[in-house]
């Protein structure tokens, strides 16, 4: 080998940054100051709080991510409310079906038409539901 110095370098590991961030500060936050910082930093999303520190420090874009839970509740139990609508569609269907096929004409004709009354309820049940749900909407998820 060579003694001045120009041996060669392992070809293994990363290649070094051009311009890298070598000045280093210090800052000391009480409890409060510190809680709420972690809060921003949680809100943000960024997983580096190096990153994040950095874009407060020079007025970059900061994204925060706001998960509403009554939001999360609501839209579950309107799934599980459109599953019950279909429920009762599967349901429907069965009972006029066997309506037919074991009731009288006089006596099915009774039976569907307070079905029917029925039915006109659970549409006026269900109007209500989308109105409130477009209110939730506009009102709560801003888009």
């Amino acid at each position: 080998m060579d003694d001045n110095g120009a041996h060669k370098k392992h070809k293994g590991g990363r290649y070094p940054k051009d311009d890298r961030a070598t000045f280093r500060y210090s800052i000391s936050l009480t409890a409060v100051q510190n809680a709420k910082f972690l809060t921003l930093f949680e809100q943000s999303g960024m997983n580096v709080m190096a990153h994040f520190i950095t874009a407060c420090v020079f007025q970059k874009t900061i994204t925060t991510v706001k998960i509403d839970k009554a939001a999360i509740d609501y839209y579950m139990k309107l799934t599980g409310l459109f599953a019950q609508f279909r429920a009762i569609g599967v349901n429907y269907n069965q009972v006029v079906k066997m309506l037919y096929n074991n009731f009288t004409e006089k006596k099915a004709a009774a039976a569907l038409y307070k079905l029917e009354n029925q039915t006109i309820e659970l549409v006026a049940v269900s109007k209500k539901i989308i109105e409130l749900t477009a209110e939730f909407e506009h009102t709560h998820l801003k888009r």
